[in-house]
């Protein structure tokens, strides 16, 4: 899926701001800095593996990240920044593909896009955005969001 993603989002995200929600093991995080990304914010909410993320980023001297430790939706909520590329990929067995999808779309640029990982694909889409790549590997969705042409 990985690959595929970034297939889709060009081999060179020079420039852009990347905002990985969920980080998890943060690898579309250090994948999107590896791609010259100019920021990317990782928030997680485990302190354990906020921990291991912040050794990471500090092995791999990757400056470009910020690793934000606290919960994805909390941070959506306060945040002001937008986001050329946001990555959501919250637990699958979880509503909070639901609560956050309306507030990362909040944070995104106008020409940015929102990828999305998760069990089921959401039902229906806020008014303005569109689906512009999906695709299925095993019981797992996954696709890109964007504004709709208006």
């Amino acid at each position: 899926m990985r690959e595929t993603l970034f297939n889709w989002l060009g081999q060179d995200l020079y420039g852009k701001s990347c905002l990985d929600l969920f980080a998890g093991s943060g690898a579309l995080g250090f994948e999107a800095a590896s791609r010259a990304a100019r920021r990317v914010v990782m928030v997680e909410k485990s302190r354990k593996v906020h921990e291991a993320l912040q050794a990471n980023r500090r092995l791999l001297q990757a400056g470009a990240i910020d690793v934000v430790a606290g919960d994805a939706l909390l941070y959506l909520k306060n945040s002001r920044e937008s986001f050329d590329v946001i990555f959501l990929d919250p637990p699958y067995d979880s509503d909070l593909l639901q609560q956050a999808l309306p507030l990362a779309l909040a944070r995104l640029s106008e020409e940015g896009v929102l990828y999305v990982e998760a069990r089921q694909w959401p039902d229906a889409l806020p008014d303005g955005v569109e689906t512009l790549r999906r695709d299925k590997a095993g019981m797992v969705q996954y696709g890109l969001l964007g504004r709709s042409a208006q």
